[in-house]
Parts: C-alpha cells; sequence; structure tokens
C-alpha cells in the first residue's frame, strides 16, 4: 500500500490501528490528478484487502514551473541529474492535456532503427 502511494507522489500522514479489530486506518495526501484508477490500483497490490476512500482536502501549489527547461551550463552543474529527469508539473500538464484530447508536445519515439522486415520463405 505504501508502495502505490509514494508510487503516485503521495505522502502518508498517519496511519493506527483500530483497537479490538484488525483493522489499519491510513491517512495520506495525494495529488488528484494521480488518483484516477487509484482505487483500482490499489485494491489489485493488496489483494482486496484495502478500501479507499478519496476525500478532497485541500489546494496544493507544485513549486515548479512546467514549462522550464535547464539552459545554461551553470543550471546543469546546480540540478545535476535532475535537470534532466522528466518535470512533475509538466508532467501533471501533459497529463490533462492527453485526456482533455489536446495537444501534447512530446516524442512519440526517441530512439529508433529502421524495422527490418522478413523475408517470405516459399
Amino acid at each position: 500500500m505504501y508502495a502505490v502511494l509514494s508510487k503516485r507522489n503521495g505522502r502518508v500522514l498517519h496511519g493506527d490501528m483500530q483497537e479490538g479489530s484488525t483493522m489499519f486506518y491510513v491517512t495520506a495526501m495525494l495529488p488528484v490528478i494521480e488518483s484516477f484508477d487509484f482505487a483500482s490500483e490499489i485494491r489489485r497490490q493488496t489483494s482486496g484487502q484495502a478500501m479507499p476512500q478519496l476525500t478532497f482536502s485541500h489546494w496544493e501549489v507544485i513549486e515548479t514551473d512546467p514549462f522550464w527547461v535547464p539552459t545554461t551550463k551553470e543550471e546543469y552543474l546546480l540540478y545535476g541529474e535532475r535537470a534532466d529527469s522528466e518535470n512533475r508539473a509538466r508532467k501533471y500538464v501533459n497529463l490533462v492535456r492527453k485526456r482533455k484530447g489536446l495537444a501534447v508536445d512530446e516524442k512519440i519515439v526517441e530512439h529508433a532503427e529502421k524495422q527490418r522486415t522478413l523475408a517470405k520463405k516459399k
């Protein structure tokens, strides 16, 4: 259960065991964009034993700029490997644009070779 939450950028606030039963309650924060298909994934990972209940809590601003791209050598040195990794805010913008059927600026094939067709043997 914790693996599913962390994979979806969730933060666990606290977990409590209910006295007199085997129920374990977990309170966590999960971005709304990451909550799509969350219930089926958590049930699949826990073999149907988890019962998620999602309620809206608050809005939170993502600190990164979705359109930021490192341009100078200093920025590459400052951010290191994170400069080349995918921007989380940009990922969310692209997911919403795809879901709404809008154009998304992304590469479909990054490294490709010419496809070889096999000769038919007669």
